[in-house]
């Protein structure tokens, strides 16, 4: 299991970051618009690759803020309460694919949220969203290095030990450089 150090605190509790990520609040009841197909481009490859960011900047949910972790994000359960249903998001990540010009079988790709819904990630808004390519159909052991950094980027925010902000802002600005640091 991928591990941060306790000295990855990289600022004091109750910082804000510099540049917050934007906010959405869109259904996640509700087949969400998607980028034009062939418009959006990933960066890099593999389990190393980053979304466009003209068409996922990052975006958070505005009921997660530093004051409500504690109800929100470090609450059990609360992914599940908040994660939209299956019938919306393969729908969406149809559309998805056809923006990022992704050919392959639906089922090679997770459509995964840039900033996680386990560090207050907007549930289910485009801007936040993308096919992202899934190794554990091809390998058989699910090894995404985003994941293991997601939750423990969590584990650091629910022990006071990151800020929310920091943690948002590690990961949607560039989570492989945030996997390389702290990984």
């Amino acid at each position: 299991m991928f591990a941060l150090a306790a000295a990855a605190v990289v600022a004091p509790v109750g910082a804000v970051a510099a540049s917050a990520p934007g906010v959405s609040s869109a259904s996640a009841h509700k087949v969400q618009p998607q980028p034009k197909a062939g418009s959006c481009h990933a960066r890099g490859s593999g389990l190393f690759e980053l979304p466009d960011r003209r068409c996922t900047p990052g975006l958070r949910n505005p009921a997660v803020t530093p004051k409500t972790i504690h109800a929100t994000i470090c609450a059990r359960g609360w992914t599940s309460r908040v994660r939209p249903p299956e019938a919306i998001t393969e729908q969406e990540k149809r559309a998805s694919m056809a923006a990022y010009g992704d050919r392959g079988r639906i089922s090679a790709y997770e459509y995964d949220h840039l900033i996680p819904l386990e560090l207050g990630g907007a549930v289910n808004a485009a801007g936040n969203l993308w096919p992202e390519p899934d190794y554990a159909n091809h390998t058989g052991d699910y090894a995404n290095p985003k994941d293991h950094l997601e939750s423990a980027l969590n584990h650091l925010v629910c022990a006071g030990k990151m800020p929310l902000t920091t943690a948002q802002e590690l990961i949607d600005s560039n989570w492989v450089a945030a996997y390389r640091k702290f990984g």
